[in-house]
């Protein structure tokens, strides 16, 4: 029953995604945007990293997008809650561990997609890395997309209105984005900024995916990686599925 609740949850919310195919495109806006104005500014600069500019930026790129645009799938559940629709969907026999997995792996289908069109990009401007490493961006992204959207509906489950949820997505996006070296390699940091970036998980997940961009698949950055991708992924979701469980109880 849960792998037949989440398959509806999920295509309920895939048709709504299909429908509003400017959104789909939109969403990719902000990382092409940076790999379009700041990438070519990064050619030939001494990164400090193995491979080109290319391989250093387009897996920041790549979590970027899931980080920004899990975070706020939030919004979605605020609105439903307003109009009811949670409400009965939570008086059904449906699974409320499907009520959350559908979002998610909707969320997870749509940001795999745009990253695709982001490295078709990156690709057309320089890039060169080996498909296998583009495969396992395309999983991190996953992964981080379950993981953060799980935790951003149960947020949204514990706010009333946007103007709360807003602020709050953004104290903790931007600390992140900053630290974990999504730009830049944090191996430019300064001593103490590298040391505080190891305790922001999606650290790891940048360092294991610009090691797989060169081809280095069995390294420590990308045990690292893999070993906090499915970590966080499992707490997230086990947090998503109690709040959902518990709300409005």
């Amino acid at each position: 029953m849960l792998l037949h609740d989440t398959a509806l949850i999920y295509g309920r919310y895939l048709r709504q995604s299909l429908r509003s195919r400017f959104a789909l495109l939109f969403g990719v806006l902000m990382p092409l945007l940076y790999l379009l104005f700041f990438g070519p500014l990064l050619t030939g600069l001494p990164l400090g990293g193995r491979g080109s500019s290319w391989q250093l930026l387009v897996p920041g790129l790549l979590l970027q997008l899931g980080l920004f645009g899990a975070a706020f799938a939030g919004f979605a559940v605020i609105i439903e809650n307003g109009q009811g629709v949670l409400e009965r969907m939570r008086v059904t026999p449906v699974s409320r561990l499907a009520l959350l997995l559908g979002r998610v792996l909707r969320d997870a289908t749509v940001f795999v997609f745009q990253a695709v069109l982001l490295v078709l990009a990156a690709v057309a401007m320089g890039l060169r890395a080996p498909l296998p490493g583009v495969l396992i961006g395309f999983a991190f992204v996953a992964l981080l997309t379950v993981s953060l959207g799980s935790l951003s509906y149960a947020m949204a489950m514990k706010v009333t209105t946007p103007q709360e949820f807003g602020p709050a997505v953004n104290a903790l996006t931007m600390p992140s984005m900053l630290l974990s070296g999504l730009m830049l390699p944090m191996s430019l940091a300064p001593g103490w900024l590298d040391v505080l970036s190891h305790f922001v998980p999606f650290r790891y997940l940048v360092d294991a995916v610009r090691d797989a961009y060169v081809g280095s698949y069995a390294t420590a950055h990308m045990l690292y990686g893999v070993v906090a991708a499915l970590a966080f992924t499992a707490l997230s979701v086990t947090v998503g599925t109690r709040v959902f469980r518990t709300a409005g109880a």
